[in-house]
This record gives C-alpha cells, structure tokens and sequence, in this order.
C-alpha cells in the first residue's frame, strides 16, 4: 500500500465499462482502503480548478461586514433563524482558525422544498446578487460539477467492492450536500491568545507550525475540495506520519468520511486530517457528498462485515457535526428523528 497521495485521472469513471474504467476503480478503491486520501483530475467541471475560476466562489470574503452579518447561523446571531446553513464568524481562541459558510442544495436547485421543522434542511441564507455579482450562478454550477463527480466517485467505491454499481443511488436522491467555502487568515500577533501551547503548534520537518484546523476525520460519504495553491493542508499516513496533501491546480484532494468507512465494515478508510498554517492566507473549497437526511444506513451485503444497528443519517449527521466548534450551541435543537445512534 502506498504511504504517498497518489493523483488519479478518473475521466474514464464518465464514461461505460471498459478496460481503462475497470484500472480506474481499481485505483479508487486501493486509494480509499489504503491512506483514504487521493487527488483526482480529468472530470467534468476541472475548468473550475484554476485561480481565475476560484476567484468567483471566493468573491464572498470580499463582502462587507454587515453583509456577512445577515447571513450569520443563529449560535452566532440569535436574530438569525438559519442554524445549520449560513457563515461562521472567525473565533480567535478557538484552535481551528477560520470563517466561512456552509451552503446547501437549495444553492443548485432553488425549487428544493425544504423540510421546515429539520435544520438539516432549511434554505441557506445567500448574499443579494447586488453585492457580489455572479457569486450565486458561479456557485450554483460548482455545486453541481461536484455533486456529478461525487456521484461518479460513488459508483466507483460500489463497484470496487464488488456491489451493484448503483447500490449508493437510492440514499442520495434529495440528498444535502453541503458546499463550504473557508478563509484562513493568519493569526493577529497582537490578539493576545497563547498559542505556544501543543493544541496550537506541532513540529514539523523540524520547524514549529501553528495549528489552523484541528485534527479529525470527516464524517460523511467522501469529500472533495478544491484548494487555493498554498499548502497547508495534511493527512496522517499508514504509518501514521503526517505527509502533505499536494494543493496542484486541476486537482480535487479526495478524503473518505466516517459514514462510508462504517457502511463498508472498515473496507474504506476514512483518514485524519488537519491543517498547519502557511506563511500566507489560506482559502479551500470543500464539497461534501451526502445522503438524504431520512436515509436509513444498513450494513451491506458484504462478507465478515461487522453488522451494526441501522441509523438514520440525519440523527448521525447531527450528532456529528454539532461537535465542531463552529456548530457549538446547537445540538439541543434537532432531536434524534428515527433509529437510535450505536
């Protein structure tokens, strides 16, 4: 097994079975049951893997403060009724340094009925087309080029474990997709926050680094993100060495979640990650590839898989996600909605 991040062109996951789908799938699947991490090219939707391209979605941290300040999540401005979708402000004294907002599929699909007593679903609050102009097309057609190579991913994963191909596709009809875009500024010399300390800083290659995202492994199906050419970014490797995740433009950094590691009985690995701050700011766009909220996570039919009791992805999304610092405040307000969390 490869203790590097190896880069993969999955132009032929697009197109009908063949030789060169069949050697693609091969590599998708040693990449997730090996590091679980990998960089993909060659997809429809790459031309947004460019500076010029990002620079449209990343438009949004040009807004002014009051314009930001509207799109707040409640735990951050009670005024606002949005909890789960909207921006995150910059918390200094917290270890993952960073704002951003969480957008949902409402973004791509503006007829998406929203279920109105689940979080998980509400609408995301979106800048007016006034003060970013062309920001909401541009994201909307992001979001979609991510959510086909997420689906094209999802086939790949399912064959290479010897399951129909469509197996997944049921679970992700209506599913809530989140696309987050993130700014990580460097950290205010005169804010007066310790950061010495080994929650903010590791040694690496022999030089001390401040931690700017806290170690974890995501939680979901896969992630895919785009990143801004500046380094940063790591996932701990086999052997459990911290190696740098190669921010190349024309590529998609590709990490498996939780999710998929438990609905495979450990077969994909779902690996952690953190991020160390470079010497500039830092901006990534990642997309994570979700279920419907009411799916109902079984195991598979997969031979020596440890069974587990079924779930609904919702109540472990929630339950999830409400533990990242930035969703701190709101667990209380979605109760588990079906099968118990095991």
């Amino acid at each position: 097994m490869t203790q590097g991040i190896e880069t993969i062109d999955i132009a032929p996951l697009f197109g009908p079975r063949s030789p060169a789908r069949d050697r693609t799938d091969a590599a998708v699947m040693a990449a997730a049951s090996g590091i679980g991490f990998m960089a993909v090219r060659c997809f429809p939707g790459d031309e947004w893997l460019t500076a010029a391209k990002r620079a449209q979605l990343l438009g949004i941290f040009a807004l002014p403060d009051a314009e930001k300040q509207k799109l707040l999540r409640w735990n951050f401005d009670s005024s606002n009724s949005n909890v789960y979708r909207g921006w995150f402000p910059l918390q200094p004294a917290a270890v993952s340094y960073k704002e951003g907002i969480d957008i949902g599929p409402d973004l791509a699909d503006a007829a998406r009925v929203s279920v109105a007593d689940d979080p998980l679903c509400e609408p995301t609050p979106l800048p007016a087309e006034a003060t970013v102009p062309g920001w909401r097309a541009a994201a909307a057609d992001y979001y979609r080029a991510m959510r086909t190579v997420g689906n094209a991913l999802m086939r790949s994963i399912a064959r290479g474990l010897g399951l129909p191909e469509t197996v997944f596709e049921p679970y992700f009809e209506h599913g809530i997709s989140t696309l987050r875009l993130i700014r990580y500024p460097l950290r205010d010399p005169k804010a007066g926050i310790d950061i010495s300390g080994p929650d903010f800083t590791v040694v690496h290659k022999g030089e001390t680094r401040t931690i700017i995202g806290r170690e974890h492994a995501d939680s979901g199906f896969v992630t895919l993100l785009a990143q801004d050419g500046v380094e940063g970014l790591q996932a701990r490797n086999l052997a459990g060495e911290w190696i740098d995740v190669p921010p190349a433009d024309g590529t998609l950094a590709v990490n498996f979640g939780q999710l998929l590691e438990r609905w495979t009985g450990g077969r994909v690995r779902a690996t952690r990650h953190r991020v160390i701050a470079p010497k500039t700011a830092r901006f990534s766009i990642p997309f994570f590839h979700e279920p419907r909220v009411d799916a109902e996570i079984a195991p598979l039919p997969l031979s020596d898989a440890k069974p587990f009791e079924p779930f609904l992805y919702g109540d472990y999304l929630w339950d999830s996600a409400t533990t990242f610092v930035e969703m701190s405040g709101i667990k209380h307000l979605r109760p588990p909605r079906g099968s118990r969390i095991s």
